[in-house]
């Protein structure tokens, strides 16, 4: 698949919103791909253009992070864009103020608003009032700006067509990240397995929307708790952490022994018989007992790793930090497209 960003593709996403990966057509969503490459390489040339001068946007933070901060902050910085960044204490946004309210007050100062949170609804009411784009940072249902930035790192590590590429996830297949795969692998026509027990498959509404968009690339989706039939031939192995941000410590014990037989070490990665595969994660990672949350979980546990053991975290197979640096440029694409084509073009 040869990808490239088409100024009439890019150009239908003016002013839109950025909310979950089936919200864009096949091909705006293999154009932003392109887009973030060609962002990417433009970045270490010397006078490139500042598509975003001007600009203000808002960063609202209702939950912690690096990569999505940082990424949206330098993205914007590079094209020329204020940021204001506003986290739980520095707004009223559901507290003393609706949602509706938040969205219609920031629309008056600001050109875009990106949200970060739990509940999807509160980014969707977002945008239902907001009169500028609003793009998700992460919700509990849907993360698009990392299946993004995933897509785009599995096209650089192989030489493999999209439509050849094989990616499976292992884990709790039933959290956004899993969800958000499952589409992007969708658009892009490639295999795309979630491998995880039954306990922790994914919901039926997403495997339908993926599906759906299946039928018409021709993307191989496959849901299963067999290991070796998930990651079999697979190019990517894929995890995330075994309980999302929030949840109370005791979720750990129950977690850790449904999820145990998942984790990635060697032993599972030789199950895919491909001795280039490559291993993917969204960070941050427990894999070893260098944190304050590794340390605890070891006393408690006698675990010394969880999702990942050290020797694949920091083997050559490993590219998650190829991954992290791939969410600035994916979510630089997304800002130049729903902000700077309004008329005036993305070259």
């Amino acid at each position: 698949m040869t990808l490239l960003a088409s100024d009439a593709t890019i150009g239908s996403l003016a002013g839109r919103d950025f909310l979950k990966e089936v919200d864009l057509t096949v091909e705006e969503w293999r154009s932003l791909v392109a887009l973030a490459a060609e962002l990417k390489m433009e970045r270490r040339l010397p006078g490139r253009t500042r598509r975003l001068a001007g600009r203000s946007i808002a960063l609202l933070f209702e939950k912690a992070s690096t990569r999505t901060r940082c990424a949206f902050e330098v993205a914007a910085h590079d094209e020329g864009a204020q940021v204001t960044y506003l986290d739980p204490a520095s707004s009223h946004l559901g507290h003393k103020e609706s949602v509706a309210d938040t969205a219609r007050v920031l629309s008056r100062m600001y050109d875009g608003i990106e949200y970060r949170g739990s509940d999807h609804a509160t980014v969707e009411a977002l945008a239902a009032y907001a009169d500028v784009p609003v793009w998700n940072g992460l919700t509990d249902a849907w993360h698009p700006t990392q299946s993004l930035c995933d897509v785009l790192t599995m096209l650089e590590h192989s030489t493999k067509e999209a439509e050849q590429i094989a990616v499976a996830y292992v884990g709790d297949a039933r959290n956004n990240v899993a969800r958000s795969l499952l589409v992007a692998g969708a658009l892009m026509g490639m295999d795309v397995r979630l491998v995880s027990p039954a306990a922790l498959a994914p919901g039926q509404d997403a495997v339908r929307q993926a599906e759906l968009v299946a039928a018409s690339t021709g993307a191989r989706l496959t849901i299963t708790a067999d290991r070796r039939r998930g990651l079999a031939g697979a190019d990517f192995v894929y995890t995330d952490v075994w309980v999302s941000m929030g949840e109370p410590p005791e979720r750990w014990d129950e977690r850790i022994e449904q999820l145990a037989p998942y984790a990635v070490d060697d032993a599972l990665l030789e199950l895919t018989g491909n001795p280039e595969v490559r291993f993917l994660h969204c960070l941050p990672a427990l894999h070893g007992t260098d944190t304050e949350l590794g340390r605890q979980l070891a006393s408690r546990t006698g675990r010394t790793s969880f999702e990942v053991t050290p020797d694949v975290f920091e083997s050559e197979r490993s590219i998650v930090f190829d991954q992290a640096e791939n969410r600035l440029h994916t979510i630089k694409a997304v800002l130049v497209a729903t902000l700077a084509s309004r008329g005036e073009g993305i070259r």
